[in-house]
């Protein structure tokens, strides 16, 4: 019993350390100015939200390289079907031979409705990262990009913590606040701030809210 309890601690305490290291590297990244091209296109997988998200991420997808950031796999919840529709007539536009389009659809389960309450949406969440788990490291991204929705969540929590265990330590977290949060964070920028490899903002008045936990944080105007 004492051997396992010491093993336990042991494991706990390893785990610890990787945590810290991981952070400290994050946040390394996250000041870097120069960084090195790449030479083979990065597994994207991009997760959409719904109405204002989908058009703003659609915004974002469309300036990026497709030999660059390829393949694609689209994140989108179960019950947004009108997000489905948007992603495919935006990858048509961009490739309208099938036989050459480089992207996937992928749906997982909502982590949060709309106007549901938190306490309940903890279930929901736990629900939707066990969902996750088995697609994210199926998938190995080498870039996870996201501006917001609830969705976002649980998918970027895996991702960080496949990292953590080795299981993909190349994946990097990209997040763009959405255009309409003014002056305060979304709860999913609360809550991944602290993982994410890049946060970007699109108001000043958001570089304030940020401030007591990151001093990296990118401003960009509207994108």
């Amino acid at each position: 019993m004492a051997f396992f309890t010491s093993c336990l601690l042991l494991l706990g305490g390893l785990l610890l350390v990787r945590l810290v290291q991981l952070l400290i590297v994050v946040r390394r990244s996250q000041r870097a100015t120069d960084v090195t091209p790449r030479t083979k296109p990065a597994c994207t997988m991009i997760v959409m939200g719904s109405g204002g998200h989908t058009a703003e991420m659609l915004r974002i997808v469309e300036r990026l390289d497709s030999d660059r950031y390829s393949p694609r796999q689209y994140i989108i919840a179960s019950a947004d079907k009108t997000s489905v529709v948007k992603v495919i007539e935006s990858e048509i536009r961009r490739q309208p031979d099938p036989a050459q389009q480089t992207y996937e659809i992928i749906t997982i389960t909502r982590s949060r409705e709309v106007h549901q309450s938190y306490i309940s949406s903890v279930a929901t969440t736990l629900m939707a990262l066990i969902n996750c788990v088995p697609i994210v490291l199926k998938a190995r991204p080498e870039l996870v990009l996201t501006n917001g929705p609830g969705t976002c969540v649980p998918v970027c929590l895996v991702a960080f913590l496949a990292r953590l265990l080795f299981l993909n330590t190349k994946c990097r977290i990209v997040f763009i606040e959405s255009f309409c949060r003014v002056n305060s964070l979304s709860l999913s920028g609360h809550i991944l701030q602290y993982i994410v490899d890049m946060f970007v903002v699109q108001w000043p008045e958001l570089i304030q809210q940020t401030t007591a936990t990151r001093d990296d944080v990118r401003c960009f105007g509207r994108l």
